[in-house]
């Protein structure tokens, strides 16, 4: 059986939200989407909204997914959604996590990604360019 890890791409205006890791030790520094496992009989936008709640504080609604699938292992695959505050005034907290920064287009190389959210970085590239 398949388990399902869903990421957020949370887009505010032309920015998107990413988090620096702080454990475990292999993965501290790196920076990923928000996000984690879908929990059984709950859908992939369950789980983005719950996610966003627990690691970052906010609300937000998931909208359609952005890229391809990635596989992570044998048995895991990362599927990310376009995401986008309830309160657009909300202030994402780094709860579990080292940092938050909102990253523009051009700035989506300046972190160091966990290599399996970098090789989303078209799609999400493409995403940022045709938001508003």
């Amino acid at each position: 059986m398949i388990t399902v890890i869903v990421g957020a791409a949370i887009v505010r205006g032309r920015a998107l939200l990413a988090q620096q890791r702080s454990y475990p030790p292999e993965a501290a520094g790196l920076w990923e989407l928000p996000g984690g496992r879908v929990e059984r009989g709950e859908s992939d936008v369950e789980a983005v909204v719950r996610e966003c709640r627990e690691e970052l504080g906010v609300e937000v609604t998931a909208h359609e997914p952005i890229g391809s699938d990635v596989a992570l292992s044998e048995a895991k695959l990362l599927r990310v959604y376009r995401a986008s505050l309830v309160d657009p005034l909300a202030e994402p907290q780094p709860h579990d996590h080292a940092a938050l920064r909102w990253l523009e287009v051009g700035q989506l190389g300046s972190v160091e990604w966990l290599p399996a959210d970098r090789v989303l970085l078209p799609a999400l590239r493409q995403t940022l360019r045709w938001v508003h």
